[in-house]
Formats: C-alpha cells, structure tokens, sequence
C-alpha cells in the first residue's frame, strides 16, 4: 500500500512493506524532514484508515547521533504519546538541525467507533533501518515497526 500526500511533482509519499508479522514503513519527500513527516503518515496508517482531525497540536524533541536513529528515536516518540494520550495524529511537521529533531503533531482523542484501530504499534526497531538521499535527490526514511 503506498500514498502521495502531494502535487504529482513532488517526490513526497509514504508506504509499508511486508516483513514477518510486524509491518514497514517508509517515508519520502524532498528533504529528510519531509520524509520523516511522511513515514510518520505511514504510522499513522497501520492503525487506521479514517481521517484524523488535527484538533489537538503536540509538540515532541528528539536527539541522535545520526539519522537512522533520529528516525527511530521521532517514530517511537509518536508511538509514545498515542499511548499516554490516548490519541491519534494525522499531520506532521519536522524541523532536524543536525542531531535535534523539533516535532509538531495534530491529531484527536481516539474514537474507537470512527477510527476502527487495526492494531497499537509497539515501538520502532532498527530492522531494515536506512534514512538515505537516493540518486534522484529524493530522501527516504524507513524502518520496521513491532506490532
């Protein structure tokens, strides 16, 4: 299952991949940031497909020594404040300055009825872990997340 979030020009889309009994995702966009932004849509995905209305903005900071990192340490962070707030998030915004990452998440409270949650992912992992700007000058950003 793949998904463009943007204007067909632009390289910026999410999707999963297959892997066991735990799922893939991956983001990509023009810079890193947007490909974060995109892998975290792919998060989102895994647990549902109805829209989630941005009626609450969280903010989350995260610090890694390298991107693949960064990646995961953004990702879990999301996972973390679905769990303690019980919410879901369907707009990202990202800003990295070197091994600081600056969230903003905007979701809702989840309605169980509306949203159907498919599963509650437990963490990001470092399986198939690669955030890298490919050839074409696009980044990607994915990893497996445990289900």
């Amino acid at each position: 299952m793949s998904h463009s979030a943007a204007a067909p020009e632009s390289k910026a889309g999410w999707e999963h991949f297959p892997h066991d009994a735990d799922v893939g995702v991956q983001g990509s966009g023009a810079t890193a940031a947007q490909a974060f932004e995109q892998a975290a849509h792919a998060l989102t995905a895994i647990i549902t497909h109805a829209e989630v209305k941005p009626q609450v903005l969280v903010q989350v900071r995260c610090e890694a020594p390298d991107f693949e990192l960064l990646l995961v340490e953004w990702l879990n962070a999301i996972i973390y404040e679905m769990a303690v707030r019980k919410m879901l998030f369907g707009r990202f915004a990202v800003r990295i300055d070197g091994a600081r990452l600056e969230g903003t998440l905007w979701g809702e409270p989840v309605d169980v009825e509306r949203h159907a949650p498919a599963c509650e992912p437990k963490g990001a992992t470092y399986t198939a872990l690669r955030v890298a700007k490919n050839p074409d000058g696009a980044w990607s950003a994915a990893c497996i997340v445990d289900v």
